[in-house]
């Protein structure tokens, strides 16, 4: 680390911190499949770099969070492209064993193979931000060694990186290395639920059912309970009167899948996602009904725990105050979450819109520069060529979206974020609208038009915001980004990144919600769909979040900013 920059600790991972024993994240990860079945291996783990299985693991760390980081113990980057070792004893409780046994991970970046007892696991895994399964049945001894591999050389011409970079700054972050989620157990059955999958209409819902074929669906209404046939691995789930999901009323429906040997838990929602004209101006509309997504842009960076939360609860925290300063919509920034996010967000009524992670490399002048001073249209069919590339990114695309389409918050995809690593962009629309054509899709966030896309999307930060209406739906989808630096909650104090710099809290508050007065809300009335500040928290040299880096600081007045968020309701209203 760089000498200007100082240790941070939220105040959820100072308390961590201060317990050595605690096993962090110990809470069921998997919301959406939920078994009675689960044994957490997180907790201190001993680890090693090297090419090959280490003689000797000379460090311990504590999993999950990256080696970069403080909760972690180790606090460092690793060797640039050594592999990392992590090494850790398990046996399983007395009555743990079904039948098989699945070794999860949560999510490892970017490369990872499982060794039970110096034995090799299925196949390796690539991907930084979606999980890993591994049957280990036929491996497990009484007492067993667990070995994980993981290299990061940080590839940005190949697999998704995100804003990570080995020289951090500015707009770029310290990487993440290695397993950053949850590493658990459970045993299943022979045969056994694998994969759920909902299609949601305005009556009620379509489960498909992967592993299992046959056997009864119960859901859980504020009326009692329902029950249903699942035949050929499908269950067709009417409502007689549908309770709609909305920020407002956040209603979940629990149901329980059971055949002869297997039972699982989950939930849906429903609600509806479309785009008609309103008084002349074509709107978003969620359950029918034009709705402003009030959002700010979160890029999902902790202090101390980088890409993971100190606490699973933190998640939630962010939520609920971001709540309270009025916004109804995170945009989830070049970033895939733990699923606990995505549940905190299903059930306290937050709207996601939700990035996929860019690969490809980036170029200020391409990529920043010329598109800032307007020139934002280009071909992109001969932009970043690499065939390995652009296949590594049509699968995470395809990943993400089977990992979290289930998630009734999430109510939009961005495929493309200012060029980053743009390319065909007409065929990855088509392409993600085969794979989920029920939500919003922005396909070139920023700039680089000229595909097909749902919204019209537009970055501004130096200049006053100006639109016309065209023949669809506008999204502001950055904005703001003004900079102040609370004293003694800063990770560096002699680097500043930010569109406007104030020395003075209240100064910046003013700034803040005269921006708002002057160019959102009265855009609002005028066909303006949504609006994404920037940002909910600091991130290293980026200070311009609402709040601190270390979470500690909120930097705008809750009261002035929930009364903005009412004028920009009652503008769509009106």
């Amino acid at each position: 680390m760089k000498m200007e920059t100082v240790d941070l600790y939220t105040p959820s991972g100072e308390r961590l911190a201060a317990d050595h024993d605690r096993i962090p994240w110990d809470v069921y990860p998997r919301p959406q499949l939920r078994r009675e079945s689960f044994l957490c291996l997180n907790g201190w783990w001993d680890l090693a770099y090297g090419d090959k299985f280490p003689t000797d693991y000379d460090k311990t760390i504590r999993v999950p969070y990256c080696p970069e980081s403080l909760l972690s113990g180790v606090h460092e980057v690793p060797p640039a492209n050594h592999a990392i070792w992590y090494r850790r004893t398990f046996s399983l409780p007395e009555g743990f064993r079904k039948d098989r046994v699945l070794l999860h991970i949560g999510a490892a970046d970017q490369i990872a193979d499982v060794y039970i007892n110096r034995c090799r696991v299925g196949e390796q895994h690539s991907g930084g931000y979606d999980p890993i399964t591994v049957d280990i049945t036929d491996y497990l001894a009484e007492e067993n060694t667990l070995e994980v591999l993981v290299l990061d050389v940080l590839d940005t011409a190949v697999l998704p990186y995100g804003k990570q970079k080995y020289q951090r700054g500015g707009m770029w972050y310290t990487p993440v290395s290695g397993i950053w989620q949850t590493v658990w157990l459970e045993s299943v059955p022979a045969e056994y639920v694998r994969e759920l999958s909902v299609v949601v209409d305005e009556q009620g819902v379509t489960i498909h059912v992967e592993g299992v074929s046959d056997g009864s669906v119960t859901v859980t209404t504020p009326d009692g309970e329902m029950e249903c046939d699942l035949q050929n691995g499908v269950a067709r789930v009417d409502l007689p009167n549908p309770r709609l999901w909305c920020p407002e009323d956040p209603y979940l429906y629990e149901y329980t899948i059971t055949d002869a040997t297997d039972t699982v838990q989950s939930y849906f929602a429903i609600r509806t996602l479309d785009t008609r004209v309103v008084e002349g101006v074509p709107r978003l509309c969620l359950n029918g009904k034009p709705v402003f997504f009030h959002a700010v842009l979160d890029q999902g960076y902790w202090s101390d725990g980088l890409f993971t939360p100190p606490l699973p609860t933190c998640y939630a925290w962010d939520v609920e105050k971001m709540q309270a300063l009025g916004f109804n919509t995170l945009r989830k920034h070049i970033k895939v979450e733990a699923e606990q996010f995505y549940y905190d967000c299903d059930r306290l009524g937050m709207l996601v819109w939700q990035d996929m992670v860019n690969n490809g490399e980036y170029s200020f002048w391409r990529d920043t520069a010329l598109p800032t001073i307007g020139i934002k249209k280009r071909n992109d069919k001969k932009l970043h060529r690499n065939k390995h590339a652009r296949l590594a990114f049509e699968e995470a695309m395809e990943t993400t979206v089977k990992q979290l389409k289930n998630h009734p918050c999430i109510v939009g995809w961005t495929i493309f974020n200012e060029g980053w690593g743009q390319f065909e962009s007409q065929r990855m629309y088509e392409r993600l609208k085969a794979l989920d054509s029920t939500r919003f899709i922005d396909t070139a966030s920023g700039w680089f038009k000229g595909a097909d896309s749902d919204v019209i999307s537009e970055h501004v930060y130096f200049k006053p915001y100006r639109f016309k209406v065209g023949d669809k739906p506008v999204f502001l989808s950055e904005f703001g980004g003004y900079s102040y630096k609370p004293e003694g909650h800063v990770f560096n104090e002699k680097q500043t990144y930010g569109y406007r710099l104030f020395s003075d809290q209240t100064a910046y508050m003013d700034a803040v919600e005269e921006l708002y007065r002057k160019e959102i809300i009265p855009a609002v009335s005028r066909g303006l769909c949504g609006a994404v500040y920037t940002q909910l928290s600091d991130v290293e040299d980026e200070t311009n979040g609402l709040y601190s880096y270390d979470r500690r600081v909120c930097k705008v007045d809750e009261a002035r900013m929930r009364a903005l968020a009412e004028e920009l309701k009652g503008e769509v209203y009106r």
